[in-house]
């Protein structure tokens, strides 16, 4: 159990009149989640504090969601909040375009849970062995103040961020929480299916095409592939189409490390990296600039694609040998 007992939000609303919020760059499931919960929680439970949730275009099969339609995608004009808090972003530069709001901010606030966040706000409620920044919000706002929607949206970023509850930072306090989440009468099962398992069609050609040439190495434990920009345009797909597939390459029988790239620019990768059970791939992304959790992490790296995999093998090598 991780001791939450010291943290309490009621405490950081004090003359709190603005609040400004916003999570990470490319917003996955856990940030969509946090983000909704705390802002629907705020919006129902403290009409008196004016809120703005400031978000990147966030994936279509979370728009189910309330609220998510009061979602600000453009950073605007910069403000002075009272208060802002980043939510799931392990550093600054993770809240891309809204990290203006958050350095002219009277006090800042992160509320997080990974691995490589050195705790860059003023206050920071920062718990690595948690399964989701939803659970450690969950944790420090009122349970009883939990209503159906915003359950809903913490079970969302539960879910993704545990692996429906497989991942190895998935604890007995995860599943009491999704259990009390679940007593609030939310579609637990169709926000799994819809959210986390449900593909398209190209969603699953473009995941077949990355499993048909993807290619071992380091004796069968590691395993990589790679999505070009052409593929992007023949396909007419985007980032978010490609969810899924490290973890998919994760689960191939032997292997240690998954490592996925896809090409943002000229010599330019996005880089997701899984592992099952010995490597600390935060440690791996942390060299590389980028972050995340002990069994999940991701940086950005340039050079050919065997420049990357090759400078990733020297770091897993240090590991495993």
């Amino acid at each position: 159990m991780h001791d939450y007992n010291n943290y309490n939000l009621e405490e950081y609303l004090d003359g709190v009149k603005t609040i400004g919020m916003c999570g990470h760059i490319r917003p996955d499931g856990d940030c969509v989640g946090s983000c909704i919960g705390l802002y629907g929680y705020l919006k129902h439970h403290y009409s008196q504090i004016d809120v703005d949730l400031y978000l990147e275009p966030i994936p279509e099969e979370f728009r189910f969601l309330k609220y998510t339609d009061e979602i600000k995608n453009d950073a605007g004009n910069e403000k002075e909040y009272d208060l802002f808090i980043a939510l799931d972003a392990s550093d600054e530069e993770r809240l891309g375009d809204f990290l203006p709001h958050f350095k002219n901010a009277k006090k800042t606030l992160c509320i997080d849970h990974h691995i490589s966040n050195h705790s860059y706000a003023d206050d920071n409620i920062v718990f690595p062995n948690a399964s989701s920044t939803c659970e450690v919000l969950y944790t420090i706002i009122d349970e009883e103040k939990i209503d159906y929607d915003i359950a809903c949206a913490l079970y969302l970023g539960i879910i993704h961020d545990s692996g429906v509850f497989k991942y190895s930072n998935t604890s007995e306090l995860t599943m009491k929480i999704a259990g009390r989440l679940m007593s609030k009468g939310i579609p637990f099962t169709e926000i799994i299916d819809r959210t986390f398992y449900e593909k398209t069609y190209i969603q699953n050609q473009i995941l077949g095409r990355a499993l048909l040439e993807s290619v071992m190495f380091y004796d069968g434990k590691c395993v990589f592939s790679v999505v070009r920009k052409e593929e992007f345009e023949f396909y007419n797909i985007n980032a978010s189409d490609l969810d899924g597939i490290v973890e998919q390459l994760r689960l191939t029988k032997g292997v240690e490390c998954a490592i996925f790239l896809y090409e943002t620019g000229e010599l330019e990768y996005k880089v997701s990296l899984r592992s099952k059970n010995v490597l600390n791939v935060s440690e791996i992304a942390t060299y590389f600039g980028g972050g995340g959790h002990v069994r999940a992490a991701g940086c950005n790296m340039k050079g050919t694609v065997y420049d990357v995999i090759n400078n990733i093998s020297e770091r897993i090598a240090l590991q495993l040998d």
